[in-house]
C-alpha cells in the first residue's frame, strides 16, 4: 500500500464497530493494543487477551471434535489460468513455467500483471448451492472459504483494501455467499487468511526480466494510482495489492501494513462471524496484530454465543506449550499419534489452486487414499481439512465430482465410526507406521487388514481395517485375553452388513469372521460392545500416576506396557501380536510403573527392546541408577533381552521404577516389549548403587 493510501487509515485505526449476524450490538468499553505510534486498536470485550498467558483459557468446542471432516475452496484469480499454485508470484520470475505461461497466454507481466488476472475472473459460471450439496453428501460437516490468499485480494466486500471481489473481477461477495449457503445446508463456516505473508511473497512484481529484449523493464507492481486514469483500475493503487515499491518500501510502510492487516482480518470476522479461522502462519501472524485477532476472534463469538466458546482458530509449527491456545493445523502430513488437543490435517486432492494437467492426466488423490488418512487422523484426536480445487468459472471437473461421490458412498456406510468420536487407549495397530510432521503425506504407504484404526463413541469401540483380510479373517491383537485391553467382547458388527459376525476372543486377540461380501471400499469398520473395553480415553492427558504392578507368586515381576504411566508422547502400539511401547523419539519422554507388594531383596532386570541403532538405557528403582547398552536390533521387529544387572530393594512396599534415556545426547529411538525384574540371592558389591540425579 501507498504511504498515501495509509492517511485515510489512519481516521479509522480507533473506531471498530461490529454487527452479531446482521443485528446492531451495544459496543462495550473494549480492550486495546498500543501499537506503533501510540494507535489504539480496539477488541472485542471478553475474557481473552492479547497474549499467549490469556490465550491457554481456550477450550476447543465440542461441535469441531465431532464434526471430524471439512472441505475447503482454495478459490482465487489464482485458480483463472488452471497452473496451479503460486501463479500470482511464480509468473514474475523470469523463467519459470508459470511467466512462459503468462507471457505465451497474456503478455509481458509489464503490460499484463496479476492485477489484470484479478479483473479477468469472473465466477460465471459458480453455483454455490450446487457445491455445498455436493460437499455435504461427500461428508463434510464444515465447509471453509479461502478469504484471501499470498496475493493480497480480499475476497469479500472488504472496507479496508479496495482490491477485492466485489469491486474487481466476480463482482460478488464470495465469501459471504458462501456463509450463507453453506449455514443453510446446516454446515459450520470457516474461512482462511493467507496474507500477512503477502509484503515478501509480491515483492517480486516490483522486479523486471534480467534478461532479454525487455531486460530491465518494470514488472506492473511500480505502477502508480495515477497511472490508471483511463485504464479498467482507475482510481485503483496497485500499492495496494502489491505492496509499496523502492522508496516507500519503508519500516514505517510495513508497519502500516499490519495496521491495514489487522483491520482487514477483524472486518472479515464481524462481517461474517466464522465458525473457524484459519492462518496459513507459524504460530500467529504479525506480532500483536495476529495475538489481537485471536483474543478478538475468540471473544467476539463467544459473545455471539451467549457466552459459550464456539471458535476455532488454526495454525501451524505450534510448539508443544501453546498447543492448548489454537487448534494446530498440520499442512499436508499428520501426526503419529494420539494428540492430547484437537488438531487438524489440511490438504488437497491436487494442488491448492486449480491446475489443469490433474485433471487431463486423472492424477488427483482418489478415495481409496483420502479414506485411510481420514481414519487414521480420527483414531489420533484430529480432524481432516481437504480441498477440492475449483476452476476460475466457479465449476468444479468430472474427476473432482467422482471423487466426491466416492466419499459420499464410504460415508453412507461407515460415518457412525468417524463423527462424534473420540480416541481408545490406543490409536491402532498394525506394520504399517507413519511419521509425524507436515508436507510428509507422499512417504504413506498402502495399508493391510492387519493395519486397524480404533474410534470410540459411549460404549462402542469401532475397530476399522484399512485392507480386507484375503483370508476372511480379521485379528485385533489389541483386544487379545492376555496382553492388550483384556476386555470382554460380547457383540460384533460390520458396518453396512446385516447380522452379527462370528468371533473368538483368544490369546491372540479379537478373532472375527468376515463375510463374503465387502459392504464397502477403502476401509471396514466393526462395531464392537462388550465389558471392560475401556470406552473412553481418559481426557487425553498423562496418568497423576502409573497404575499398579503385583510381583507373581516368586515374587517376580513383569511390567508390561499396558500398565505403564506413558510421559512424554509415548504410545503403547502392537507389533504382530504383542503390544509395545513405541515412539521413543524424545529422549525427555519415561515410561513409569509403580509395583505394589515388592518384598526387600535383590533383584535382577532384563528388559526386551527394539531398535535400529545402537543406545543407552536407565532404569530408576528404589533410588539407583542402573544403566544398560542396547546394540542395534535391525528392525522394529526383531527384539533383544539386555540385562540391567542386580539391584538390591531395601524396604518393603511400593516401588517405582522409571525407564528413560541414560544419556539424551546419544539418544536413539527405541521399541520397549517389557521389563522384568528376577528375585536372585544378592548383590555382587556396591556399584550399580548410584543414586539417581
Amino acid at each position: 500500500m501507498a504511504l498515501s493510501g495509509f492517511i485515510a487509515l489512519a481516521a479509522v485505526l480507533a473506531v471498530s464497530k461490529g454487527s452479531h449476524l446482521g443485528q446492531a450490538v451495544a459496543y462495550e468499553p473494549p480492550h486495546t493494543a498500543t501499537l506503533v505510534g501510540n494507535t489504539p486498536v480496539h477488541i472485542a470485550p471478553g475474557p481473552f487477551q492479547p497474549n499467549w498467558d490469556s490465550l491457554k483459557q481456550y477450550r476447543c468446542p465440542t461441535w469441531f471434535r465431532d464434526a471430524k471432516f471439512g472441505i475447503w475452496a482454495h478459490w482465487t484469480a489464482q485458480c483463472v489460468p488452471e497452473q496451479g499454485d503460486w501463479y500470482a508470484r511464480n509468473m514474475y520470475i523470469q523463467g519459470s513455467p508459470d511467466y512462459n505461461y503468462h507471457v505465451a497466454h497474456y503478455g509481458h507481466p509489464s503490460k499484463f500483471g496479476f492485477k489484470d488476472i484479478d479483473h479477468i475472473w469472473h465466477a460465471e459460471h459458480w453455483d454455490p448451492e450446487k457445491l455445498i450439496r455436493l460437499y455435504k453428501r461427500a461428508g463434510a460437516r464444515y465447509f471453509v472459504a479461502l478469504a484471501n490468499h499470498h496475493d493480497n485480494f480480499d475476497c469479500w466486500n472488504s472496507t479496508f483494501q479496495p482490491w477485492n471481489s466485489v469491486r474487481v473481477g466476480p463482482h460478488k461477495d464470495i465469501v459471504g455467499t458462501w456463509a450463507r449457503v453453506a449455514r443453510e445446508h446446516g454446515l459450520r463456516f470457516g474461512v482462511t487468511v493467507h496474507s500477512a505473508r503477502a509484503w515478501d511473497w509480491f515483492d517480486v512484481a516490483h522486479g523486471s526480466d534480467r534478461t532479454g529484449p525487455l531486460k530491465g523493464v518494470p514488472y506492473d507492481g511500480v505502477l502508480t494510482k495515477a497511472d490508471g486514469k483511463g485504464t479498467w483500475w482507475e482510481g485503483l493503487d496497485p500499492a495496494d495489492l502489491y505492496g509499496p515499491a523502492g522508496s516507500a518500501r519503508t519500516p514505517e510502510a510495513f508497519e502500516l501494513y499490519v495496521k491495514k492487516w489487522f483491520l482487514r482480518t477483524q472486518d472479515l470476522v464481524d462481517k461474517y462471524h466464522p465458525d473457524l479461522l484459519y492462518f496459513d502462519d507459524s504460530r500467529l501472524p504479525l506480532g500483536w496484530a495476529g495475538l489481537s485477532i485471536a483474543a478478538h476472534f475468540y471473544n467476539s463469538n463467544r459473545a455471539l454465543h451467549g457466552g459459550k466458546l464456539e471458535a476455532v482458530l488454526t495454525t501451524k509449527d505450534m510448539p508443544e506449550d501453546l498447543r492448548s491456545t489454537v487448534v494446530w493445523d498440520i499442512e499436508r502430513g499428520r501426526s503419529d499419534r494420539i494428540e492430547p488437543y484437537p488438531w487438524q490435517t489440511d490438504t488437497c486432492i491436487g494442488d491448492w489452486h486449480y491446475r489443469r494437467s490433474l485433471y487431463e492426466h486423472h492424477a488427483y488423490k482418489k478415495a481409496a487414499q483420502v479414506v485411510p488418512m481420514l481414519v487414521d487422523i480420527v483414531s489420533k484426536n484430529g480432524n481432516l481439512l481437504l480441498n477440492i480445487p475449483v476452476r476460475g468459472d466457479g465449476t468444479i471437473d468430472d474427476d473432482e465430482i467422482a471423487f466426491c461421490e466416492d466419499m459420499a458412498r464410504w460415508i453412507k456406510v461407515n460415518g457412525e465410526c468417524i463423527y462424534g468420536t473420540r480416541p481408545w487407549i490406543v490409536y491402532g495397530e498394525g506394520p504399517t507406521r507413519l511419521r509425524g510432521g507436515s508436507f510428509n503425506e507422499g512417504a504413506a504407504k498402502s495399508y493391510s487388514s492387519a493395519d486397524i484404526r480404533f474410534t470410540t463413541k459411549g460404549p462402542v469401540l469401532y475397530a476399522i481395517a484399512l485392507g480386507w483380510p484375503a483370508d476372511g479373517k480379521l485379528v485385533i491383537h489389541s483386544l487379545a485375553k492376555v496382553g492388550g485391553a483384556k476386555g470382554r467382547v460380547t457383540s460384533v458388527t460390520l458396518l453396512g452388513h446385516r447380522g452379527h459376525l462370528s468371533f473368538e476372543q483368544n490369546a491372540e486377540g479379537l478373532v472375527v469372521r468376515m463375510p463374503a461380501e465387502k459392504p464397502c471400499d477403502y476401509a471396514y469398520a466393526l462395531r464392537i460392545t462388550g465389558t471392560n473395553l475401556r470406552d473412553f480415553h481418559p481426557e487425553l492427558a498423562p496418568q497423576a500416576s502409573a497404575p499398579s504392578a503385583l510381583p507373581d507368586a516368586h515374587g517376580n515381576v513383569e511390567l508390561l506396557p499396558d500398565q505403564a504411566d506413558l510421559r512424554g508422547r509415548l504410545q503403547v502400539e502392537q507389533r504382530g501380536n504383542v503390544p509395545n511401547i513405541g515412539f521413543w523419539d524424545d529422549p525427555n519422554d519415561q515410561a513409569v510403573w509403580n509395583v505394589r507388594g515388592l518384598a526387600p531383596g535383590a533383584y535382577e532386570i532384563t528388559a526386551r527392546c527394539a531398535s535400529l541403532a545402537d543406545t543407552d538405557l536407565a532404569i530408576g528403582v528404589a533410588g539407583h541408577t542402573i544403566t544398560a547398552h542396547l546394540a542395534a536390533t535391525g528392525s522394529w521387529d526383531d527384539y533383544r533381552t539386555i540385562s540391567f544387572g542386580p539391584v538390591e530393594i531395601e524396604r518393603p512396599g511400593t516401588v517405582q521404577v522409571v525407564v528413560r534415556a541414560a544419556d539424551p545426547t546419544k539418544w536413539k529411538p527405541v521399541n520397549l516389549q517389557w521389563v522384568r525384574m528376577v528375585r536372585v540371592k544378592s548383590v555382587p558389591g556396591p556399584s550399580s548403587r548410584a543414586k539417581v540425579p
